[in-house]
């Protein structure tokens, strides 16, 4: 190899890592936009996914008080309304103690020991 011919060879190593580098940086930057559109993707499943859980919840609450009032409606007709609504309250509240009791002892088992 002459002289003359050296730096045209350098150049063209030069010009190959350059766009070497420029690859890496379009192959980075296209990595990245996949990575932010399956996050997105996912956050949109899983919002979707809780709103509906959500407008689930608040029926089956809406249904529960629409029950616990039909109860009360009923058992008024036996032992007047006040005596039938703090039966179905007290029962609804001891319930709810029980359910409560329960959770917090799920807690607790689980709680790490050091």
């Amino acid at each position: 190899m002459t002289e003359g011919e050296r730096p045209t060879v350098d150049a063209k190593l030069a010009e190959l890592v350059g766009q070497l580098a420029d690859d890496a940086r379009e192959v980075a930057s296209a990595e990245i936009g996949l990575i932010k559109a399956r996050v997105t993707t996912g956050v949109t499943r899983v919002r979707d996914a809780a709103i509906l859980f959500a407008i689930a919840g608040v029926l089956a609450l809406a249904a529960l008080i629409a029950l616990l009032v039909g109860l009360i409606a009923t058992l008024s007709v036996y032992v007047g309304p006040a005596l039938a609504t703090a039966i179905v309250c007290g029962t609804v509240l001891v319930i709810a103690a029980i359910l409560g009791f329960l959770g917090k002892g799920k807690l607790a088992s689980r709680t790490p020991k050091p």
